[in-house]
């Protein structure tokens, strides 16, 4: 194989599909055994730099890139990544969890679900978007918390959003399979393998995978030919719930919506946080930023535009179904094609199925695309090894990212049923959404070198009564949903703390383009939000998340701190020899 760079001569272009220790771990810490022991050693030291050190956006946008060794192609337009909103979030949330959710937990208030989890996905989508202009490269909100927060908060982060991609990969795929069975007019789980494995993990989907292979392999291909792919099949997507939602209001029986609370107000909630998945995956358009365009104009228009259709979309589709059906007799796993059959329009049950898969393919062939560029930037910064960096010349994709996250995601998809996954994945997307809110205010409100320390001290005080307030309103919730004594402490805490902000600390950056409007308000409302959602999950999707994050920690204390360490010496000791190339350059063009 040929090398370039460091590890050969200048010029020489390297092969895509090599497997040489150097690309997985270039890193001095994991040149030997005694380098590794030694790095151990000082893990606390490196702990320290990491959690206090900031990357910046020229590192970000301009050196991590070089990583990748070649660019992705800048193919895309606002009407691509609008199209993408829809493609990457119509999908397995509104046709399964919303019959889901009416079932169990919300009834026919499964709307004011909708509504409360559209608003707290709006004020994130605000955050996204100022990012996203200011910072257009694939790493998303990763690349955005190292900038702000520092490598730590970004690697959590990153891990989260990691998990996201490979479970919310997996849960679409399952869906498809349901839905597949559907369409034949067979039994839910006809097609699944079943076996004597513990309940939640028996039944085994083989066409889960070979799904999720397919996706995978479009999207390695080329993003403009998945991106017209995508547009065909949203359009087909679209017509479809456009008659879902006619037909269901023409078979509508308002005696259906009585109880409209029969769960109470804390069932709606409970459904907001699940159903919250239905709006996953608007941040893979942040990350297609590098390939896009014209960013600071297409990605505005891309997010708000889509995301805010779509919200109307979901409340609209949920309203029908319960409507049509009541809420008890709502079939949880295939919601929509059940409910026609069950006013006589038997034929539409299958046009829904067909509507459904098309909307979970678009899900999984953006998916495929978006979360294996937020991987491409994860690995530059050496959180995982560099090899998954790698973007192939010709097809200016990243392959091995997306091979990493396919291959994760069918073997989680052929074990794990959809209730399983879909819980683990509301916390862990909830968690990023909140970590955004707490950057961008970060970003607006401290600039290093420049922020003088007593107003740093200020801002960190105000955030954490922000975060603590708004945990507190949540857990007063949880333990007494009719109470309301805790609220008149955690309500005018979180108020006061947004407004000392307000009043106490200036801004220190002003957007360029496009920014969040009434900060610190609706970034902090954001904060609030996603934390009182995340509380209305049950135990089991915390204690799911919680080992994951410890699987995380283990992984970054014995390999990621000590890559990202090695990395970021790495750059010190070039930036003195870069700038004697630049004053050097800038002599022999002098006058």
């Amino acid at each position: 194989m040929g090398s370039v760079g460091e590890h050969g001569e200048e010029g020489r272009q390297r092969s895509y599909w090599r497997w040489s220790k150097q690309d997985f771990l270039p890193e001095e810490s994991f040149q030997s055994w005694d380098n590794y022991l030694h790095a151990l050693s000082q893990t606390r030291f490196r702990f320290k730099d990491r959690l206090i050190s900031r990357s910046d956006d020229a590192n970000e946008i301009d050196v991590l890139r070089k990583q990748s060794e070649n660019d992705m192609k800048r193919c895309l337009t606002w009407w691509d990544l609008t199209w993408f909103g829809f493609g990457a979030v119509i999908g397995a949330g509104i046709f399964v969890l919303t019959g889901q959710e009416a079932h169990k937990d919300a009834g026919p208030a499964i709307i004011l679900s909708y509504v409360a989890s559209g608003v707290s996905a709006m004020l994130s989508v605000f955050c996204y978007t100022e990012f996203a202009i200011e910072i257009p490269v694939a790493g998303g909100s990763f690349a955005y918390l190292r900038i702000e927060l520092g490598d730590f908060a970004a690697f959590i982060t990153a891990g989260n959003i990691l998990l996201e991609s490979i479970v919310g990969s997996a849960a679409v795929a399952r869906s498809w399979t349901s839905y597949f069975t559907t369409l034949l007019n067979r039994k839910t789980n006809s097609l699944r393998i079943h076996t004597n494995l513990t309940d939640g993990y028996n039944l085994l989907d083989p066409i889960a995978v070979v799904v999720l292979a397919v996706a995978a392999t479009i999207a390695m291909i080329s993003a403009r030919k998945t991106s017209q792919l995508n547009w065909i099949a949203s359009a087909v997507n679209t017509i479809v719930i456009l008659f879902v939602i006619i037909a269901g209001f023409a078979h509508s029986d308002t005696s259906n919506m009585t109880p409209f609370l029969p769960f109470g107000a804390a069932g709606v909630f409970r459904a907001a946080a699940i159903v919250y998945f239905a709006y996953g995956g608007f941040d893979n358009i942040a990350t297609m930023a590098e390939e896009t365009k014209n960013p600071s104009r297409d990605i505005p228009i891309g997010l708000l535009g889509s995301m805010s259709i779509i919200t109307v979309i979901y409340c609209l589709m949920a309203l029908s179904l319960t409507m049509m059906q009541k809420y008890t007799e709502i079939d949880p796993d295939a919601a929509y094609p059940i409910a026609f059959q069950s006013v006589g329009m038997k034929w539409a049950k299958y046009l829904v199925a067909l509507g459904a898969l098309k909307g979970m393919t678009t899900v999984l062939l953006v998916g495929a695309l978006g979360q294996a560029r937020y991987t491409t930037h994860i690995a530059r910064a050496h959180m995982i090894p560099p090899w998954f960096a790698l973007v192939h010349p010709k097809t200016g994709t990243p392959i091995n990212a997306t091979l990493l996250i396919a291959i994760a995601s069918a073997v989680l998809a052929f074990f794990s049923s959809l209730d399983i996954l879909s819980s683990l994945l509301s916390v862990s997307t909830l968690f990023v959404f909140m970590m955004m809110a707490v950057a961008l205010l970060v970003r607006r409100y401290y600039v290093r070198e420049i922020t003088p320390r007593m107003h740093l001290l200020k801002l960190v005080i105000f955030l954490l009564i922000i975060i603590a307030s708004s945990m507190g309103i949540s857990a007063y919730w949880g333990l007494k949903p009719d109470g309301w004594v805790g609220y008149v402490i955690t309500l005018p805490l979180w108020f006061l703390a947004t407004l000392a902000i307000q009043l106490f600390l200036p801004q220190q950056r002003t957007p360029k383009v496009w920014g969040v409007p009434l900060v610190p308000w609706l970034p902090s409302l954001s904060i609030a939000t996603n934390i009182f959602l995340m509380g209305s999950l049950g135990q089991d999707a915390f204690i799911r998340f919680g080992t994951c994050t410890l699987v995380m920690l283990v992984y970054y204390f014995l390999f990621g701190l000590h890559a990202t360490y090695d990395m970021a010496q790495e750059q010190k000791k070039a930036e003195p020899l870069k700038n004697i190339k630049d004053e050097n350059t800038m002599g022999r063009a002098g006058p």
